[in-house]
């Protein structure tokens, strides 16, 4: 059976592949501040009556008008789409606050998006709701792809094998003393803790010393509201609305954009020249000869912190988890490491990495287990088919 993946009004195509937190509370929200609209029911009545040769994907319906079933995805998104699955297949689609979103289940009908073109199923159409409000405007899914393209390329540079090798050994002694802090014994959450130490390893790594230095309880703070910015509430609201995490979100996006004017501008003005990230930002250009401006500098350095600190944060949080119910595990990982790096336990050295078999199949098993991103989203803008049995 052939369908098509599109419609005239604005249609989100969404793969799943994994879990996130539920914001019940934003989505309910939605329902009190967004009142129905007439051009609702024209748009639902001028799809049944131009649709009549298309074939489309299963359409859950919903009692609720507008709103849909967001309710019920905020709620318990997994629960939601595999309850859709057993009943609608792979391919299936439902309305949330107005707008119809097409979900593509399994690797199979994945392939239909993975496989597209971004002028087909576009990505800065979905993302910039999400992106702008944190990360700024002018960066990331706020410009044009091929400008996009140039400053992934500008971060690119900075992020090499050379560096790497010696972020390895900043990442240890970062680890080494945010531990020693813990003392003997105690409980505490290992989410929260491993988020706290990826954002001080990879600002470390990627920001420089300046800013790195600037890290406290505050800023670490700071950049927890930012990412609380990425959220069922984000996408599925307008931006403008008194929502309390909107609110943390704008008012971090001023201080850090802030604490990170001022870095750039001493860096500038003391014409010193340091290997980071930092450095490669302030001497990159685009193709036309343009130097990158202080705010895209900062854009730029907001999302790279951001961009990989959940999916590390929570795929740590998981391996973890799994090795704290397998004590045999954790002495094989543990024999694993001392046979490699020795009893004495030397500063890690980055060749060290590729002899630890046994761990890198756990944080596989893990990924695989407990994959970070729930969706990948796109907006249609062209007609789709996906092809079903």
């Amino acid at each position: 059976m052939s369908m098509h993946l599109y419609e005239m009004s604005s249609r989100l195509l969404g793969v799943t592949v994994g879990k996130v937190n539920d914001n019940l509370t934003s989505v309910v929200l939605a329902a009190s501040v967004i009142t129905l609209t007439l051009g609702y029911f024209s748009k639902l009545l001028l799809k049944q009556s131009s649709d009549k040769d298309q074939k489309y994907p299963p359409y859950i319906p919903s009692s609720i008008p507008f709103l849909g079933h967001a309710i019920a995805f905020g709620k318990s998104p997994i629960e939601f789409l595999e309850n859709a699955y057993e009943k609608y297949g792979p391919v299936f689609s439902f309305t949330m606050v107005g707008s119809t979103f097409t979900y593509l289940l399994g690797s199979e009908a994945a392939t239909l998006m993975f496989n597209s073109k971004n002028e087909d199923l576009n990505a800065e159409d979905v993302y910039s709701r999400l992106t702008t409000p944190v990360f700024g405007k002018g960066v990331a899914y706020d410009v044009p792809n091929p400008i996009f393209l140039e400053q992934k390329k500008m971060l690119k540079t900075g992020l090499n094998i050379a560096h790497f090798k010696e972020h390895v050994k900043i990442i240890e002694a970062e680890t080494l003393e945010y531990f020693q802090r813990w003392g003997d014994s105690g409980e505490r959450n290992l989410f929260e803790a491993l988020s706290e130490l990826i954002i001080l390893t990879a600002s470390s790594c990627l920001h420089g010393k300046e800013i790195r230095s600037m890290l406290n309880e505050r800023v670490a703070q700071l950049y927890a509201d930012l990412d609380g910015g990425f959220s069922h509430a984000a996408w599925l609201l307008p931006g403008w609305l008194p929502l309390p995490s909107f609110r943390k979100r704008d008012r971090a996006h001023r201080e850090i954009k802030n604490i990170f004017f001022n870095v750039i501008q001493k860096r500038r003005q003391s014409g010193e020249k340091v290997d980071d990230i930092l450095q490669t930002l302030i001497d990159a250009t685009y193709k036309n000869g343009r130097p990158l401006n202080d705010n895209e500098i900062a854009g730029m350095l907001i999302g790279l912190l951001l961009a990989g600190q959940h999916t590390s944060s929570t795929t740590s949080a998981w391996m973890g988890f799994f090795l704290a119910r397998d004590k045999a595990l954790q002495q094989r990982c543990y024999a694993e490491q001392k046979a490699v790096c020795g009893e004495e336990l030397p500063p890690l050295d980055f060749d060290q990495l590729k002899d630890l078999g046994l761990l890198e199949r756990c944080l596989k098993e893990t990924l695989r287990l407990r994959p970070p991103i729930m969706t990948m989203m796109r907006m249609a803008r062209s007609p789709q088919s996906f092809f079903s049995p």
